[in-house]
């Protein structure tokens, strides 16, 4: 018996005998099902982490120059969290050193950002995203301009108060009206709207479209710093190859700005996609890890039945056995063809079992926040682990088939 009709042999099987093959395939089906939800979830995670979370917020080819880490996971202990206060901050002239030794190519742009809460009770949105920046800032955040313009350098370097604001809070304080042009009072401080931002969506729950932009050198610099000195100087590279050499180069002049040793660890912080995205990714491993540890419960569990199952099948085909081995069988066409029904079993078992974990990764992103991306190679990856489940199950039951005499074998009744 060739390859092909044992595969057909095993499918007979299952059409045959749908309840018994339903009950066999079961441990398998559950465990790839599993596998690949959990696979799926984890990847979708991953890309919105690095699409939405460190895109939006931190841009394409950037590094951010701060004071202190912007994000921050785990626990930091006290004596650091002393250690980032006692830092100096930046300021105006460190900025424009930077500028001066990066040059043309890189963009830069100053960001300073503060979380407006209304006063006004039950106002929606109750809290808005003031933000004061100058240079490119609107090319680095990829914010384009649904309405309006952007403000100019010359409006940025003569601090007029113009703002432009995300559609959140159009929709709110404008209602069924163009806001441009109109006036829009932040803290009591009067700006007047040029423009508005594209729809952003929402980052970790919260709406990108709150966001309310004036220049670096206008009154929300008050409203959202008012101490003077900068949150953070946004830079992007030319290219992600240029990263790398752009941070050192800043590391390089800040550290000579500042006189520290060589023996002085840095303070102030080059935070990157990477650097901010270094945590899910250690996360994201061990829930890979975690993940997997009940698919593979599922696993054994189905290996176990497929294995009884085919015992069961060599003491039903034992007459069969003994004839194919009288006509001149040998013992390894015998364990082939028990391997091969085996791991047909197991892959039919395993195809339904991806079908499920993609409708199952599906249904959960659709009702719940939790994002799910199918990963082509988890698909292939559960095919060879059902093959090999099947392989493994079928390994016992193969070889006791392989081994029976043929003479007690035509025997059997």
């Amino acid at each position: 018996m060739n390859f092909w009709e044992s595969v057909r042999l095993a499918l007979d099987t299952i059409r045959v005998q749908k309840l018994k093959s339903f009950f066999t395939l079961l441990g398998v089906m559950i465990g790839v099902m599993f596998l690949v939800a959990v696979v799926s979830i984890v990847e979708g995670m991953s890309r919105y982490m690095k699409e939405d979370f460190a895109a939006k917020l931190i841009g394409v080819n950037t590094f951010n120059v701060r004071r202190n880490p912007d994000f921050q996971f785990g626990n930091v202990s006290e004596a650091t969290w002393r250690e980032w206060q006692r830092r100096p901050r930046i300021y105006e002239p460190d900025v424009a050193a930077i500028r001066a030794t990066l040059g043309p190519d890189f963009r830069t742009a100053i960001e300073n950002t503060e979380f407006i809460y209304s006063t006004t009770p039950y106002a929606r949105p109750r809290q808005v995203m003031g933000i004061a920046a100058d240079g490119d800032y609107f090319t680095i955040k990829k914010y384009n301009i649904a309405r309006g313009r952007a403000f100019t350098q010359q409006e940025e370097q003569l601090g007029l108060p113009v703002i432009v604001i995300g559609t959140e809070i159009a929709e709110h304080f404008f209602p069924n009206l163009d806001p441009v042009g109109r006036e829009l009072r932040v803290k009591g401080v009067p700006f007047r709207v040029i423009g508005t931002i594209e729809k952003q969506g929402n980052v970790l729950g919260f709406s990108m479209d709150r966001l309310a932009i004036a220049p670096y050198h206008s009154p929300m610099t008050r409203l959202t710093n008012p101490l003077g000195n900068i949150d953070q100087l946004i830079v992007q590279a030319p290219s992600e190859a240029a990263v790398d050499e752009g941070r050192e180069t800043v590391r390089e002049l800040l550290r000579s700005i500042r006189k520290l040793p060589p023996t002085k660890p840095d303070n102030f912080m080059l935070e990157s996609s990477e650097s901010a995205l270094g945590f899910f990714n250690d996360l994201k491993s061990k829930l890979i890890v975690f993940g997997t540890a009940l698919p593979a419960i599922g696993l054994i569990v189905g290996a176990m039945v497929i294995m009884n199952i085919m015992l069961v099948a060599v003491a039903e085909r034992t007459r069969e056995i003994g004839i194919r081995k009288a006509l001149g069988a040998r013992r390894r066409d015998i364990m082939g063809q028990f391997l091969v029904e085996a791991a047909t079993l197991s892959v039919v078992g395993a195809a339904i079992g991806i079908l499920l974990g993609i409708g199952g990764a599906k249904l959960i992103s659709m009702l719940t926040p939790l994002p799910a991306s199918v990963a082509p190679w988890s698909i292939v990856a559960a095919l060879f682990v059902g093959a090999g489940v099947g392989i493994a199950a079928g390994l016992y039951p193969a070889s006791r088939a392989s081994k029976l005499d043929p003479i007690a074998a035509l025997r059997q009744e």
